[in-house]
């Protein structure tokens, strides 16, 4: 009975967090809202926010590991890319981490970053864990995807980049955030700075994060079964839609491949819902590949690349990719990375293993400490039924949840990004 009267409540709380919301604009394509058409396209620019067209931040590299040799296919990533940005007077810093695969360049950062700087914040923006050249320069074991000791690669990597630039910038408070895995990130580089205090984060936002890491690659792997004639048919998938994005690029009067271009494409392929997840799940299939193919010949684990052989510069990676592309995150996680893990935690079976990838064992954490805010939306595509209720259950008024926008579509929605600010301003 009591538990039944605590669900009620809790849904009653979550029902009324979002009722306290204000009317939210989120206009897309199409006379119907979908939020994979939201995820696919973004944020319109009648409701975006207005930011200077200028990107403020610079890029730079940094050496993580002294002793380091780099895999020769790899001698390109031999240092860690990453970007900043720096007020001319003492101010308030704010590392940002990127999503899944993407780099420190990337959109999203990058218009965090213009947000940020804008609002008087210096900013350094960080790729993803699971982008190759992280993978490469700065995972301590190139076996990203594990929550703590990706939090350690990234809590390093910010270090290093702090003592670098320590003689040219004044800071007086940090903080962070992330977006969809890299506000996953957030959450356990925040926690491990609890520890360290190395920082001492004022505050941290988590933007669009899973709740369980294996339920989300789950559903972003059975996107890619919307591709026609199944993951088999990826690289054929590929090739024919490159084909048909270039026939609209050569018709297009600019030579950016900007938002402008993406709306111009998305309307000349008129995807129906079922076509815009197999798009996503191709997206995410490239991040994936890529992360297999970099941490297996690194660590010649044998997954794709037989372990005895050995690639170099020269060494072409065409079949080995084309058995990349095959493979999902889950096929990472049972075939690479839990046996991997496994002799450190023998005491875990594969589902207990999963289960510490998840923001719900940093539950109690989460409940005690008001300086970490979650952004998020109702109808994100990467949570499973049900997850979504788990931010204003933990998180409470920290939480603030958007009705539409799917996966990070409305990052850059001027209510969003003007929130963004606030958490860090207040």
């Amino acid at each position: 009975m009591k538990k039944a009267l605590a669900l009620l409540l809790t849904g009653l709380y979550a029902v009324s967090v979002w009722a306290n919301q204000q009317p939210y604009d989120f206009p897309t394509l199409g006379s119907t809202y979908s939020s994979y058409a939201a995820t696919v396209v973004g944020t319109l620019p009648e409701v975006a926010a207005d930011l200077p067209e200028e990107n403020p931040m610079s890029s730079s590299r940094i050496r993580i590991f002294e002793d380091r040799q780099v895999p020769d296919p790899f001698f390109f990533d031999e240092t860690l890319r990453y970007s900043y940005a720096w007020q001319d007077e003492a101010a308030p810093l704010v590392f940002m981490i990127a999503g899944t695969g993407a780099s420190h360049n990337g959109a999203k950062n990058v218009e965090m970053g213009k947000a940020f700087y804008h609002a008087g914040f210096h900013v350094v923006s960080i790729s993803s864990p699971t982008y190759m050249n992280f993978i490469v320069s700065a995972s301590e074991n190139s076996v990203p995807g594990h929550a703590y000791e990706d939090a350690k690669d990234i809590y390093r990597v910010m270090e290093k980049i702090r003592e670098k630039h320590k003689s040219r910038v004044e800071v007086t408070d940090y903080y962070v955030t992330g977006y969809s895995l890299g506000g996953f990130n957030a959450a356990f580089v925040t926690k491990l700075d609890e520890e360290r205090q190395s920082f001492n984060f004022r505050k941290a936002l988590l933007i669009n994060p899973p709740v369980s890491l294996y339920n989300s690659i789950s559903l972003l792997d059975r996107m890619s079964q919307n591709i026609p004639g199944g993951a088999d048919n990826f690289d054929q998938f590929l090739n024919s839609l490159m084909d048909e994005v270039s026939k609209v690029y050569q018709k297009s009067d600019t030579v950016d491949m900007d938002g402008e271009f993406l709306f111009k494409a998305y309307k000349a392929l008129d995807p129906n819902n079922e076509e815009l997840a197999a798009l996503i799940g191709v997206s995410f299939r490239l991040s994936s590949s890529s992360l297999i193919y970099t941490s297996d010949v690194i660590n010649q684990y044998g997954f794709v690349v037989p372990s005895n052989v050995t690639m170099t510069r020269n060494s072409s990676p065409g079949d080995y990719m084309v058995v990349a592309n095959q493979l999902g995150f889950t096929d990472y996680f049972h075939g690479f990375f839990y046996p991997y893990y496994k002799p450190q935690h023998p005491e875990l079976d594969r589902e207990g293993f999963a289960r510490t990838m998840n923001l719900e064992a940093l539950e109690s954490y989460f409940k005690s400490s008001d300086k970490i805010e979650v952004m998020h939306n109702a109808d994100d595509i990467i949570l499973a039924p049900g997850e979504i209720d788990f931010f204003p259950r933990v998180f409470g008024d920290r939480a603030k949840i958007y009705p539409k926008g799917g996966h990070c579509g409305n990052m850059s929605h001027r209510d969003n990004v003007a929130h963004m600010i606030s958490v860090f301003k207040n």
